[in-house]
């Protein structure tokens, strides 16, 4: 599994997210320009000492054809549930302010995930977001390797 962050804004979400890929063995992906910079205090004290067990990467920009690969949007019209994760796949997540390009989400409709919310309000946290779905995939893994 990999969790993938498109331009991440907030240090906080950033390292809450870090720890959760560090405890579930999720290797991280962040994509830049990223809102932050890795030495960011608040960012390393989100994520506590569990950065020298995370295995992350930051880079350019990533080949969405590379591995199953899904987008999380409150635009999407597929149920997180439903979705049939594989092993490797990669839930991507973009921006919280903005959330992933809309070029992006048409170029993947059929891949377009959201967590089911109330119309009309405000999305979840992005880390809570990143821990609904990470660990809907791992379920469905049976938590291989956690348990």
């Amino acid at each position: 599994m990999e969790i993938i962050l498109v331009q991440p804004e907030i240090p906080q979400n950033a390292g809450n997210i870090a720890r959760t890929c560090a405890a579930t063995g999720t290797r991280l992906v962040f994509v830049k320009p990223l809102g932050f910079s890795l030495s960011d205090r608040q960012l390393k004290r989100a994520g506590l000492d569990y950065w020298e067990h995370l295995d992350y990467t930051v880079v350019e920009e990533v080949d969405w054809e590379e591995a199953p690969t899904y987008f999380f949007s409150t635009h999407g019209h597929i149920s997180y549930h439903s979705v049939k994760f594989e092993s490797n796949s990669r839930l991507v997540f973009g921006p919280e302010s903005s959330g992933l390009p809309k070029e992006l989400l048409a170029r993947f409709p059929q891949q377009v995930v959201k967590i089911p919310m109330l119309a009309g309000r405000r999305s979840l946290n992005l880390s809570n977001s990143v821990a609904i779905a990470l660990y809907e995939a791992l379920r469905q893994h049976h938590f291989k390797e956690l348990l």
